[in-house]
Formats: C-alpha cells, sequence, structure tokens
C-alpha cells in the first residue's frame, strides 16, 4: 500500500522512523543509480561520526535521538546516614548530577567515485537532525559542505526534514518544507534548488558527473515509494497521531483531509 501523501510523508520525519527512512534512502539511491553509472564509477557507501561532547550546547540532549534517559534501581549498599547536625558535625548529602559523557552519532553518506582513479566525482548528503541543529553536528557538516562547494566534487543535498534552519544559499528568500540541491562543480556558484512544500510531489532530478558523461536520473518519488512498502510503513505508521514535527494548521487540516479519505486515521 502506498503512502497516503502525494510527496514527501511527514510522519517519516518522526525520530522513531526517520534514521530508519534515511538509511534506506542511502542504499535505494545507490542501487538506483549504479546501474547508470557502471562501469566508469562506483558509488560507496561511507559514514561520519559525531561526537557530541558539549555541556553548554542546549541541543545536546536532543541530538541523542532513540537513546532515553534510562533509571536503574538497585539495592544501596550505603549504610544508612542520619540528616541534619549531629554536635558540630553536618552531614552532607550527594546530589545526583548530570556529567558530559560523550555520545557518538552515525551518518551514513554516498560518494560516486571514478573506478580508474578513486576520485570522488559526486557526494550525496541527504541531511538528518544533527545536520540541521545549532550545535557541534551543524559546523561540523557545514565545515564539509563548504570544503565540497570549493573543490572540482559535485554536490547533491536532500532535506526531507521540516524542522530547523535549511542549509545556507545566497538568496535567502526561497522558503520552503523540503529541499534537494544539486550543485555541479562546474555551473558553481550557480545550483539548481528544487524547493518543494508537504503538498508538492518529490523531484526527479539528474545527477551531476563529469561534464562528458550523461547524467543519471534519480527518480525521488518512486525511490521513497518504494522504500514505503519494503519497510511496511504502511501499517506501522499510527495516521490516528499528529505527526512530528507539527504541522501548520492549514496543512494539519489538508492532511487530515488526505487521510480521512484514504480511510486512515480518525474519521
Amino acid at each position: 500500500m502506498p503512502s497516503p501523501f502525494p510527496g514527501m510523508d511527514p510522519y517519516l520525519e518522526h525520530p522513531d522512523f526517520w534514521q530508519e527512512t534515511h538509511n534506506r534512502l542511502i542504499i535505494a539511491i545507490a542501487d538506483t543509480i549504479m546501474p547508470q553509472i557502471r562501469p566508469k564509477y562506483e558509488v560507496a557507501i561511507d559514514k561520519r561520526i559525531y561526537e557530541i561532547t558539549d555541556p553548554n550546547d542546549s541541543n545536546s540532549d536532543s541530538l541523542l535521538v532513540g537513546i532515553p534517559d534510562v533509571a536503574i534501581k538497585r539495592q544501596s549498599n550505603s549504610p544508612n546516614i542520619p540528616t541534619g547536625s549531629v554536635g558540630t558535625l553536618t552531614i552532607t548529602l550527594p546530589t545526583t548530577v548530570k556529567v558530559p559523557a560523550p555520545e557518538k552519532i552515525k551518518q551514513t553518506y554516498l560518494e560516486v567515485r571514478e573506478m580508474a582513479t578513486k576520485q570522488v566525482v559526486t557526494a550525496i548528503e541527504i541531511l538528518s537532525p544533527v545536520n540541521k541543529r545549532s550545535g557541534e553536528g551543524r559546523i561540523t557538516y557545514l565545515k564539509k559542505r563548504q570544503s565540497i562547494l570549493g573543490s572540482l566534487t559535485n554536490l547533491v543535498e536532500i532535506d526531507l526534514l521540516r524542522k530547523w534552519e535549511s542549509m545556507p544559499i545566497l538568496n535567502n528568500s526561497i522558503q520552503s518544507d523540503y529541499r534537494v540541491l544539486v550543485s555541479p562543480s562546474n555551473r558553481r556558484p550557480f545550483a539548481e534548488l528544487y524547493a518543494f512544500n508537504l503538498r508538492d510531489s518529490l523531484p526527479i532530478f539528474p545527477l551531476p558527473l563529469r561534464e562528458e558523461d550523461v547524467e543519471p536520473i534519480v527518480n525521488l518519488p518512486e525511490i521513497l515509494a518504494g522504500i514505503y512498502d519494503r519497510a511496511g510503513y504502511d501499517y506501522r505508521i499510527d495516521y490516528d497521531r499528529e505527526p512530528v514535527p507539527s504541522l501548520s494548521e492549514e496543512d494539519r487540516v489538508w492532511a487530515t483531509q488526505i487521510l480521512q479519505e484514504k480511510e486512515l486515521g480518525d474519521n
């Protein structure tokens, strides 16, 4: 059963589903483009690790998506210590505090490499919350992004998350829920931005390689539809609940109508 929404399904942005969707997108895009670019190129799935350690970063707790706080109850081995004062002796009891223990977040991305030289020709990034939130993760990603934009490597950046600040472009007047940036190295500083909203269909776009190559096509609607079906999201997602992040009032009314027409969600 396909997603009830014509484009991006906002329920896939929920932390319970996003990491899985992200990983499935990486594999599906690699599988889609590989037959179109072989044997000149290979597609490598690589990963980076974010280590969040800044105790002053107000976003640190929220970066630990899917890692709940765990309380372990056990029998205390400490003797009973009376409170208050005993003669001139004051007993000080401890207070439980939280220390900045580092947390590692793994994120995968794609690189299209020339078989003969192993040179990276195109980098494909699918953004996750760690990239978009303010803090160490965003800073780390922006440094890599700037390095790619200053090189001969093409960049494809896919943002299917409504929340948080979008990646910077010079024309900041463009507003959209989602976006795909296609930046061929030979056209910089110009790039193609596919800006689309919840009610729009997902874009189909060419993947830049070398100038002399025929560009393979990335059919994002078809790819996401396949992921939705293979993952069984049609019966795993509870459409009676509000999506996370929440929708605007206008989009909420529209989404409710869509779900009712598909006989999903509250009627």
